[in-house]
């Protein structure tokens, strides 16, 4: 993009979306060739099922690639905003659409929030066939979909993407000249600050394209960038499965001694936005149970790293949590 070019009123997420399976960046584990999902879209027969990933893994244009991939049409439903009347109106949709010899792909974003009149609504016609269902779920299925809806799909766990993903995707904004050029360096902090996720990589190189255009800038340099993404802080769910998934990952990184993980972990969920407190309890539950008598000091220290934080507060407290989870 020159300096002082006008940016597109088109989103930049919108320039980009995949509009066949080969420009869909990330997910070879299930759209690779000779895979799972991949194979279902060669087939021909669609079928009901479930994507479940952190968000920004394209569980949205995926389902819309596969709607488009057997020429049907595509309705949405927000199970958080929708209820029983939007799964009516999809349902006469999909019965005129069927009329007309045309197949229907209902996508339900957030699944899990479907409740059991949606689900008493719904499942009926996805046992009969009148439309493949297609749901989009952040939290573990198996915990958090109904059995019976569950039963009727196939899950397929999509992965957060990877660092390499990640850069195709700042190189084929780069190629559209969305924004001007980006110093490798600023590159790096731009994958590690979308940590996986292909939507907040867009909206930030989105908001970069309009400061730089503002500003008339020639290239986006490292701390140019510091100044205008500020004090955001990295992708954190904190009621949710990523929330779980790290805390365990802080206790196994304890119980198999390993300093730097334990460390990282700690520093992960404290950037993310959790309570010290929280974690300086986490840290008294660890020496009580995870290592115990194995060494008994363990214990007083993580009730003295607690007082500290309770003295000092944010950022020095936090150093003494840091040194228990080192101890």
């Amino acid at each position: 993009m020159k300096p002082g070019a006008g940016v597109s009123a088109v989103p930049l997420a919108e320039r980009l979306r995949p509009r066949t399976l080969a420009e869909v960046v990330g997910q070879r584990h299930v759209l690779g060739e000779g895979m799972a999902l991949r194979l279902a879209f060669e087939s021909g027969q669609p079928h009901s099922c479930i994507f479940w990933g952190p968000p920004g893994t394209g569980k949205t244009t995926i389902a819309r690639l596969m709607a488009d991939a057997f020429d049907a049409q595509f309705i949405t439903i927000s199970a958080v905003l929708g209820g029983v009347k939007d799964i009516r109106e999809a349902v006469e949709r999909a019965q005129l659409a069927q009329q007309q010899g045309r197949r229907t792909l209902v996508f339900v974003d957030e699944v899990h929030r479907f409740n059991k009149s949606q689900q008493d609504a719904f499942l009926p016609h996805v046992e009969s066939g009148l439309f493949t269902f297609v749901g989009a779920t952040t939290e573990n299925p198996s915990f958090e979909v109904n059995s019976a809806l569950l039963s009727r799909a196939v899950v397929y766990v999509l992965q957060p993407l990877t660092p390499d993903d990640l850069k195709q995707i700042v190189a084929s904004a780069l190629a559209q000249q969305a924004l001007p050029a980006i110093e490798s360096e600023a590159i790096e902090r731009l994958v590690g600050y979308a940590d996986g996720d292909a939507r907040r990589l867009l909206n930030t190189l989105q908001t970069l394209a309009v400061a730089a255009a503002e500003q008339q800038l020639h290239s986006i340099t490292d701390a140019w960038l510091l100044t205008v993404l500020g004090q955001q802080l990295r992708r954190y769910d904190k009621g949710g499965e990523q929330f779980y998934d790290t805390i365990s990952a802080l206790h196994k990184s304890v119980r198999g001694s390993d300093p730097d993980a334990a460390l990282y972990w700690l520093v992960r969920m404290l950037d993310g936005g959790v309570d010290p407190k929280y974690m300086a309890r986490r840290l008294i539950r660890m020496a009580s149970e995870d290592i115990g008598l194995a060494d008994p000091r363990a214990l007083r220290l993580a009730l003295d790293a607690a007082q500290v934080y309770e003295r000092l507060g944010t950022p020095e407290g936090e150093l003494a949590l840091a040194e228990c989870v080192l101890y």
